[in-house]
């Protein structure tokens, strides 16, 4: 078992949504590529994109339109020059997944077919039907299986990242990272993958909260890794809560897209009553965050557990032809939304925050990047425009292809001995139930504390639950044989003790991020700060 296994290649793609299958394309002919998937690579958050991604081409649509509709979303907190680049090379990136084979929906006039959704001020959502995450990736998972220079590793997990200050203590230079230890989830071991760069495409944390849009993998583990090995991370405080996932027992993570909401659907209480326009002027297509918190209030209010999406104005035939996985879902659910509301509530969704990067996704560590949901790149702000997430799973893939084509000379797949992993001894395998008490136990605090509404007391009370969880896990953490059940808790514990310190620092509410201590935006000042923490500025159990 203590055998060391060593895997190399030139670079190390860990995860294998949009991002990180773009990024293999655009770099597999520099090299041998490896991309590492914790469960099967047709599994993960992009498949579950439903609306489409956002792109400036239409006659009446401009990139200045586009950046300013994203800039107002991000509530004042996005970097305008990383909005501007991303929006300006949309059309581009557009090209490629038409190249790659994506076929977006066409008018009968051979235009695209274009969504509208909340926040946007034109219609500019490409899409394949609703389940446009899906058809973008199975094009690009065919391309990726078809390339002789790149290799597909599911059922592995990332557990933690080398570098050169990990192995050598003396090192006193600008830390490198080396590779991954990863371990094989069917056979419990670990290996060692070395590579010239190394990519996290891990995705979100959405399963931080107890009630999330996104699928089981969701744990932050790109975050986590790369705050232990020494990477800033930033805003994490901003996780955005999609205002309409459906409310059914047996459905509780399926998204109901916004796109409904551009066709003209429309929120209603229990009394059947349309409330958005009480709550902004966009009504029902306002900017997600204040969606979000207007059915929150009208939940409190009343105190039913849901409200409703009204798409009954819409036919039958325009619904299954336009909505056929949402129709076909809710169907199966004894739900015709041809005929009756949907009931929906809020859920966490998409993290805007993330490992800090630059334009070509460059982290704090070199020879380490972070694309997709893993980063925060400036893009979103204090909170995402709907649709632009797929616009940065294309965009930025592209530019550290780039940068590492440009730079290549520069990266090299370390030779020389690295430790093998350190593995514990195993214990009672019935104590595996305190690990599962845990992981739910950080859910419910993380949903009821720091939730779509939030106090200072709350986010106390999560902060001093989680470090004495924190505690608790170490002793665990040390006793245990590594498998991937602890491996989550571990990240999902960094990511919301992370994330309460990230909100206790944010003395405002603003975006996403809603503290009714501090109700108002600052005012004072310009330019809004960052949340940006590191091994050095906040409590964590990174080394444990």
């Amino acid at each position: 078992m203590n055998r060391a296994h060593v895997h190399k290649s030139d670079f190390l793609i860990i995860g294998g949504g949009i991002s990180g299958l773009v990024f293999a394309l655009k770099i597999a002919d520099l090299g041998k590529t490896t991309v590492v998937v914790k469960t099967k690579v047709n599994h993960g958050n992009s498949l579950m994109a439903q609306g489409g991604i956002a792109a400036a081409i239409s006659d009446g649509d401009s990139f200045e339109k586009h950046i300013e509709d994203t800039l107002y979303a991000g509530a004042g907190l996005c970097r305008k020059d990383i909005v501007e680049k991303v929006i300006s090379h949309g059309p581009d990136r557009i090209d490629d997944l038409i190249n790659y084979g994506v076929n977006f929906d066409l008018e009968p006039n051979k235009k695209f077919s274009l969504h509208k959704e909340g926040g946007h001020s034109q219609r500019r959502i490409l899409h394949v039907n609703d389940l446009t995450g899906k058809a973008i990736h199975d094009q690009l998972l065919a391309k990726v299986l078809a390339h002789p220079n790149i290799e597909i590793v599911e059922e592995h997990m990332a557990i933690d990242l080398i570098t050169r200050k990990s192995i050598d203590p003396n090192y006193f230079d600008q830390d490198v990272c080396l590779g991954a230890y990863v371990l094989d989830k069917n056979i419990e071991r670990v290996t060692t993958f070395l590579s010239k760069s190394t990519v996290l495409a891990t995705g979100g944390a959405g399963k931080v909260y107890l009630y999330t849009s996104n699928w089981s993998g969701a744990t932050g583990d790109g975050i986590a890794m790369s705050y232990r090995a020494g990477c800033r991370v930033s805003n994490l405080e901003f996780m955005q809560f999609h205002p309409t996932c459906l409310f059914h027992p047996h459905s509780r993570n399926f998204l109901i897209s916004e796109a409904l909401r551009g066709e003209g659907a429309q929120l209603i209480n229990s009394k059947g009553e349309s409330f958005m326009n009480n709550y902004h002027p966009m009504g029902s297509l306002a900017p997600r965050d204040i969606v979000a918190r207007s059915i929150d209030a009208e939940m409190k209010t009343s105190g039913d557990d849901h409200v409703f999406l009204d798409a009954t104005h819409l036919t039958k035939q325009f619904l299954q032809s336009h909505f056929p996985a949402i129709f076909q879902r809710c169907l199966e659910l004894s739900i015709d939304i041809s005929e009756q509301p949907i009931p929906v509530v809020p859920a966490a969704h998409y993290l805007c925050g993330g490992v800090l990067t630059d334009i070509n996704g460059r982290t704090d560590l070199d020879g380490l990047f972070a694309l997709g949901e893993t980063a925060c790149t400036g893009l979103h702000g204090a909170n995402r425009l709907a649709s632009n997430s797929l616009l940065e799973c294309v965009v930025f893939p592209h530019n550290a292809a780039n940068y590492l084509r440009n730079n290549l000379e520069r990266f090299k797949v370390y030779s020389d001995k690295i430790s093998p992993w350190n593995y514990r001894k195993s214990t009672d395998e019935d104590e595996l139930i305190v690990i599962s008490h845990m992981w739910d136990e950080i859910r419910r605090l993380m949903w009821n504390y720091v939730g779509i509404v939030r106090t200072n007391r709350r986010l106390r009370r999560a902060q001093s639950r989680l470090r004495n969880i924190s505690s608790e896990f170490v002793e665990y953490y040390s006793n245990f044989r590594i498998n991937s059940d602890i491996a989550e808790l571990r990240n999902i514990a960094l990511v919301a003790d992370l994330t309460v310190e990230c909100a206790l620092r944010r003395h405002e509410s603003r975006g996403i991020h809603y503290n009714l201590d501090f109700p108002v935006a600052l005012k004072h000042s310009a330019h809004p700060q960052d949340t940006i923490l590191d091994k050095n500025s906040a409590y964590n159990f990174a080394n444990s």
